[in-house]
């Protein structure tokens, strides 16, 4: 024997029914304050931004942004650490 039920419920009732607590006043408060220190960091990811702060320190402040990148780039690949030797090159 084969029984089905179809229940046409919204999810709020669906939520009252099973118990659920409300949490979308929560949801909305954190959604929003999310959105503010998303707004508020955007500046930090202005190009234009990085390239202010990495060129009045002059070339040293360039090539030591060159290393941090490189270094990120090794580490992403596995690649030997800073200061290791290189392997010859074959001739």
């Amino acid at each position: 024997m084969k029984v089905t039920i179809d229940v046409d419920l919204t999810p709020e009732e669906a939520r009252r029914l099973m118990g659920l607590p409300d949490l979308e006043a929560m949801q909305q408060r954190l959604l929003a304050q999310l959105e503010k220190q998303m707004a508020s960091n955007l500046s930090y990811m202005d190009p234009e931004m990085l390239v202010k702060a990495i060129l009045p320190v002059g070339a040293q402040g360039l090539e030591q942004f060159q290393n941090l990148l490189w270094g990120m780039a090794r580490s992403a690949t596995g690649g030997a650490a800073k200061g290791a030797k290189k392997p010859a090159k074959p001739e």
